[in-house]
């Protein structure tokens, strides 16, 4: 029996209104993705890689074309299947952490359990499972001012795969971080690819994440330029 791809794309076309007139950020973009890859959209900003990544998570609709996540077309779905697909298979981690700054690092990670409705026992455990994987289980009491950006950014990973989403879409994930930071996150997120099977997409123009990509896809002036593949 043939898999399906996680996400497919045909013949995308995002617009937005500007002034008068509109701006076309993707134009016609044909994409596929296999379960547990580790691919990224690469490109200098305004090339389409935030558009296309919001797409591809619900956050957005396509102006035309389709795009399929988890064999469900993103531009059919109701506001209330669009969060809910969010809620239950995506997992999101972003620049700036998008951390709750009154609550502590264990709470932060619980979150997407409360709204899955997780009793207390299993979100201890899943909680202290995501954050064992990002290596801060000492740091379960402590608030988001109390860590260092390379903390925070973890913690935002842990989040992110606590639930064990079947796709974790990651925007510039290592844009705050130094080059040390950078590569500890990097390798934490390949890990969990590797452990999980849990696919990844990250949307960067940042060389450190790009050299961890097992495919790059380059995305200039909307389309897609050109693809390249690690080969070991």
């Amino acid at each position: 029996m043939e898999i399906a791809p996680i996400i497919k794309v045909q013949k995308l076309v995002k617009k937005f209104p500007v002034g008068k007139g509109e701006f076309t950020a993707l134009n016609g973009i044909d994409l596929e993705l296999s379960v547990g890859e580790f691919a990224g959209l690469v490109g200098p900003s305004g090339s389409g890689k935030t558009t296309l990544l919001n797409i591809v998570g619900s956050l957005d609709v396509p102006s035309s074309g389709e795009v399929i996540v988890l064999e469900r077309s993103i531009g059919k779905l109701s506001a209330k299947d669009s969060a809910r697909l969010r809620k239950e298979s995506l997992g999101f981690i972003f620049q700036s952490y998008n951390l709750l700054a009154v609550h502590t690092v264990f709470e932060n990670v619980e979150f997407p359990l409360l709204l899955l409705g997780f009793n207390a026992s299993q979100r201890k455990k899943m909680v202290m499972d995501a954050l064992e994987w990002v290596g801060l289980t000492g740091k379960v009491k402590l608030k988001p001012p109390q860590l260092s950006g390379g903390e925070s950014q973890r913690v935002a990973i842990a989040r992110a795969m606590v639930k064990k989403p079947s796709l974790v879409l990651a925007d510039e994930p290592t844009a705050n971080l130094d080059a040390e930071n950078s590569h500890n996150i990097l390798k934490t997120m390949l890990n969990l690819n590797n452990d999980l099977k849990t696919t990844f997409l990250f949307a960067t123009h940042d060389d450190k994440v790009i050299g961890y990509l097992r495919r790059k896809i380059f995305l200039l002036d909307g389309k897609i330029d050109r693809e390249e593949f690690k080969t070991n």
